[in-house]
This record gives C-alpha cells, sequence and structure tokens, in this order.
C-alpha cells in the first residue's frame, strides 16, 4: 500500500515548491528554514537582496527589549508634538482614509491594557529569536552576530531613566527576562567613553546582541543560493492567484510561474498583495532614518538615547546612528530635515563624533501595525502565507519568523507561538 502523502491542516498536500516575495530579513530567513524541511524555495524582490528596512537600521538583537510600538508613552507627544516634523515621533497631516485608520487603530492600542496583551503575545517568540541565529550560524550562514559588550541606555536625569525602569517592571511581569544594572553617569562613561558630560544616568543591558544588518542578510541569502534556492531581483510581483494545483506567481516584468504556496514578506507594502486574500489589518509604513559617523571612540556595543529615540550601533570602524518613527508612504524620498534632527538630537550626547560629516544617509520603511503585533501565518487561501507587520522588530524576530512560518507549513500543524499573530484576526 503507497504511503499517504503529508497534508496541511487545510488538507492540502505539503509544499514541495515555494516562492517568498521579499528578500529582507523575513523573506530569507523563511525560506532558509523552508529549505530545512526540504523545500525547494525561489525569492522573488523588486529591488534585490537587503534593499528595504533591512539594510540600514540599527541592527539590534534585543528579545529584551522587543515590545509592541503603541505604547501610553506616544499619547504623552500629544497632536502638537507629533506633527512637528522634529518629533521623534513624526505623523505628517494627512486625509488618506487607510492612513486615519491605522493611526486610530494605533492610538486606540496605546493603552497599558493593549499594551500587557501584546506584550504577553511577544514573549514566546522573543525567547525563541536569539537561538534562531544560533541555528542560521551552525547551518552555515557566514556572518556573526556579536555579543554587547556594553549595551547602555542612557538619560540626562535620573527622571528620565524611570520611563525605562516602569517598562522594565512591566516586561517582566509579562513573563520576559531581562538583566540589567542601574549605573549613574559616571559608572556609564568608565564603561562607554564616547558618552558625554550630559548623561547623568544610564542602565546597562546584559544578554543582548547586534548585528550589521545589511551584511548579515547578504550573508543569508548566499546560504539560500548556495543550499539550491534561486533569487529574482528586479521581479516586481504583480498578481498570485489559484491554479489547478497550487498558485500562479506574476511578476511585472512579464514572467508567470507556479508553485505549491506563496509567503508574502514585503514589509510596509505588504497590504498591497495580502489585501486580496483576506487580510484587512492596516500595515503602515513607519519611516526610520540612519547615518553613519566617524567617532574618536567606537562604542564595544549600542547605545541607545531614549528620551530622544536615537539608536547608535558600532558598524566596522564607524558608529551608525539611527532614529525617528515617521508615519509616510514607503516609497517617499528621504526628507533631509529628518537626517538633521537626529543628528542634533544625539550630538550634546555624544563625545567625539563628527555629526556633521555623515556617511550612508538612508531611510527605510518598517513594516507597522495598529496593535504592534506581526501577521504570520495563513491567509483565507490556504496556500498563501503572511510574515511582515514587525515593526522595529524585523532584524530581531525575522529568523524564529522564518523557523516557526516554516513549521507550520511544512507539518501543517498549528504553531502555538504564532497563533496571536493570525494574519485574519
Amino acid at each position: 500500500m503507497a504511503p499517504v502523502a503529508p497534508v496541511t491542516a487545510s488538507g492540502l498536500p505539503v509544499p514541495q515548491r515555494v516562492a517568498i516575495v521579499g528578500a529582507g530579513m523575513v523573506g530569507l530567513s523563511t525560506a532558509w528554514y523552508l529549505q530545512e524541511r526540504g523545500v525547494e524555495v525561489t525569492v522573488l524582490d523588486r529591488d534585490g537582496v537587503a534593499a528595504g528596512s533591512s539594510w540600514g537600521n540599527a541592527g539590534w538583537l534585543t528579545p529584551g527589549i522587543a515590545t509592541p510600538l503603541p505604547e501610553p508613552a506616544v499619547l504623552k507627544y500629544g497632536i502638537r508634538a507629533v506633527l512637528s516634523p522634529s518629533s521623534p515621533v513624526y505623523v505628517p497631516p494627512s486625509a488618506n482614509p487607510t492612513f486615519l485608520k491605522f493611526v486610530t487603530g494605533f492610538t486606540r492600542h496605546s493603552t497599558m491594557k493593549a499594551w500587557k496583551k501584546a506584550m504577553g503575545a511577544l514573549v514566546p517568540v522573543n525567547d525563541l529569536s536569539l537561538a534562531a541565529f544560533d541555528t542560521l550560524t551552525a547551518g552555515g550562514v557566514q556572518a556573526d552576530t556579536h555579543e554587547a559588550r556594553s549595551f547602555l541606555a542612557a538619560y540626562r536625569t535620573e527622571q528620565e531613566r524611570t520611563t525605562l525602569l516602569e517598562e522594565i517592571e512591566h516586561i517582566h511581569s509579562a513573563g520576559q527576562d531581562i538583566a540589567f544594572d542601574v549605573l549613574s553617569g559616571d559608572e556609564a562613561r568608565t564603561i562607554e567613553p564616547s558618552l558625554s558630560d550630559e548623561i547623568g544616568a544610564a542602565i546597562r543591558l546584559h544578554g543582548q546582541r547586534f548585528i550589521n544588518p545589511g551584511a548579515y542578510v547578504h550573508a543569508l541569502a548566499d546560504s539560500v543560493l548556495e543550499r539550491g534556492g534561486k533569487i529574482m531581483s528586479g521581479a516586481t510581483v504583480t498578481g498570485v492567484r489559484d491554479t489547478a494545483r497550487g498558485v500562479a506567481v506574476t511578476t511585472g516584468e512579464g514572467s508567470t510561474e507556479e508553485f505549491d504556496a506563496v509567503v508574502l514578506a514585503t514589509g510596509a507594502w505588504l497590504g498591497q498583495l495580502a489585501r486580496r486574500f483576506g487580510v484587512k489589518n492596516v500595515v503602515q509604513a513607519g519611516r526610520g532614518y540612519s547615518f553613519s559617523v566617524e567617532i574618536d571612540h567606537v562604542p564595544a556595543g549600542p547605545v541607545y538615547f531614549p528620551a530622544q529615540r536615537v539608536a547608535c550601533t558600532p558598524i566596522g570602524d564607524r558608529l551608525r546612528v539611527a532614529g525617528m518613527m515617521e508615519f509616510r508612504k514607503p516609497e517617499a524620498a528621504l526628507d533631509p530635515r529628518r537626517i538633521q534632527a537626529i543628528a542634533e538630537a544625539a550630538r550634546p550626547l555624544l563625545r567625539g563624533a563628527d555629526l556633521d560629516t555623515r556617511h550612508d544617509e538612508w531611510v527605510g520603511s518598517r513594516p507597522c501595525t495598529v496593535d504592534g503585533l506581526p501577521l504570520i501565518g495563513q491567509t483565507a487561501n490556504p496556500r498563501v502565507f503572511a510574515a511582515g507587520g514587525h515593526g522595529m522588530w524585523g532584524i530581531t524576530l525575522g529568523p524564529v519568523t522564518g523557523q516557526l512560518l516554516a513549521e507550520q507549513m511544512v507539518t501543517g500543524k498549528r504553531v502555538a507561538e504564532l497563533a496571536p499573530f493570525d494574519p485574519m484576526r
């Protein structure tokens, strides 16, 4: 008697050939982990590997502080603050109905009750996130994750620091483990001489890591290729439709190919394709900016200025300085006012940084959802899956997303950790 072919939870055969739309951290991680389970993969991207928000972000692997973006502190800014181009959270005026729907939903979820519920959903995947990177390393991905010998959140005053201390208490109460030290300004400067005398208080986080995100994602792409996968750059996916045996993926460049299943991992553009398959949760671009500068003393690990929402990461012999949450169309041009605002916010807090000679000025669009939770799993079509909406945590949570989604797709079992992230919620 012939063996029974494995089927998914929807009763379809387990996919053997899968298309992944999007060549960022999430898409390539999903491709890699599908390969681990014997699936043939083709990755399609309109621009290329790490061309979106994966390249110029801060590169933090920080499960300890991977928290929902909608939070009560956002409401404290007030309407006048978020309309200011220099605000760390900038919401330009817009009459676009989709954008207004996002802002309304985001505001509704910026309460402590909603934050705690969302945080509880993130804890299980946060706990698995670093191990997923270790699996990639063990499997041959030729890129390092760096232990943060120091990871400092620095403030001018002890009063400013209370916000993060309170958040850490809430993180602990949600079940997320995070070890930290409370430091004076002098103690922080002893650890990290690049901090200026303006810094009067700090918190040192333990157990976190960081990467050069662009280099890492390119190494991940190389591994996918070495394992027999295909990566098609310059492939703008314009259509996904059912066929008798699977799904046909069509590109604007004129190609059509059939697969058993498709994963939509298109970041801030997720809704353009996923909406056709019943995904109603709005995905809005939360654009972040960065640049790199020379600094007299390159920090041993990330430095964060929470009050200014400025994140600094050592990348080679330079310091990458990143910040801003700008809710705007993902394809909008880089706004030099945002870059200048980040530089001016960091200037009094860093020592020896040449903030006037900037390199690699960049803007990228983080995919944000109204409840701060990603969209991972099967859509209304059992052959179409979503993987996106991670907000600021696509780098930290990209590999574990790929690992768990590949498990769900191939075993046909519901994965408990992904339940809160159902794209159909």
